[in-house]
């Protein structure tokens, strides 16, 4: 097990030409939306180099997942979480075929956005999804700048997705959810699995300001009762029991923090035995 680095060697990444794909002359709409994306996202013209950088590094470790630190803006969330805690949050009870990660009945979140045909659930929340909207559109706008750069160079999949006027991929969100984990059982943490059983192209989870509209911040705070995530990812090695299998990779995730996962990599939401711990997940399609 490792804790991750998530810095990139400068010498690696100066290969690469860093490309400013978030600063591009638009129209008025375009240039409404590049407001809130630069509202929302800590640093834009950073985070793009981060995301070359941090895919170089992926890339050189054969890892198909990137985590990047506090890449959304914290007084954005800050002012974003009060209405979800005090009032939309709604979480639903829906039950999955087999369960995921061994359990059946999942009922720690609300969910924004929903599959075709209403899977998990057919009555999303419209309330709190257009809350989130921006978040959300932000959110795709930082994957698929991601994902381009993931599938780069010699991967057979850049040529078969559609691409917008910048060169990225263009990708529509397949179900959107919230979560709440708490220390009570089943709750405190989703288990090692792989999100949409593997048949979602990749996915977005961004970890959310700890709760302190509801209780004070030292009651709800998790801080040193765990949390974060894991991922099997990457070279395979000899673990101390003999068997073989990918690097685990272990990420202290804050709020702000965004982690990009590829297709059917396997990772986990890590328990908790303290406090409420609160992530927005996204699964995504690439349109081909």
């Amino acid at each position: 097990m490792s804790i991750a680095s998530l810095a990139a060697p400068e010498e690696v990444a100066a290969q690469w030409r860093i490309e400013d794909d978030f600063c591009d002359v638009k129209s008025n709409d375009d240039e409404s939306d590049d407001e809130n994306f630069i509202n929302i996202v800590s640093s834009p013209t950073e985070i793009q180099k981060q995301i070359i950088k941090g895919v170089v590094r992926a890339k050189l470790n054969k890892r198909r997942h990137l985590v990047l630190p506090g890449a959304i803006s914290s007084t954005y969330l800050d002012n974003l979480m009060p209405s979800i805690v005090t009032d939309l949050f709604q979480p639903q009870t829906v039950t999955y075929n087999g369960g995921v990660a061994n359990i059946k009945n999942w009922k720690i979140s609300c969910y924004l956005e929903v599959m075709e045909s209403g899977i998990p659930c057919t009555n999303p929340h419209e309330g709190l999804k257009h809350h989130c909207w921006e978040l959300l559109e932000t959110c795709n706008r930082l994957f698929a700048s991601w994902y381009r750069q993931q599938h780069a160079c010699n991967d057979t999949t850049t040529s078969s997705y559609q691409v917008d006027a910048e060169g990225n991929p263009i990708v529509s969100r397949l179900m959107t959810f919230i979560t709440r984990y708490t220390p009570a059982p089943n709750e405190n943490a989703l288990l090692k699995h792989v999100d949409g059983a593997g048949k979602v192209d990749g996915s977005v989870v961004v970890a959310l300001p700890i709760d302190r509209w509801t209780a004070s911040e030292e009651e709800n705070s998790f801080e040193g009762y765990g949390g974060g995530l894991t991922f099997w990812d990457g070279r395979t090695q000899r673990s101390s029991d003999g068997k073989r299998g990918p690097e685990e990779i272990v990420y202290d995730t804050r709020s702000g923090d965004i982690a990009f996962i590829d297709r059917a990599v396997w990772h986990q939401a890590n328990p908790i035995t303290k406090g409420t711990r609160w992530a927005l997940v996204i699964f995504y399609k690439v349109e081909r």
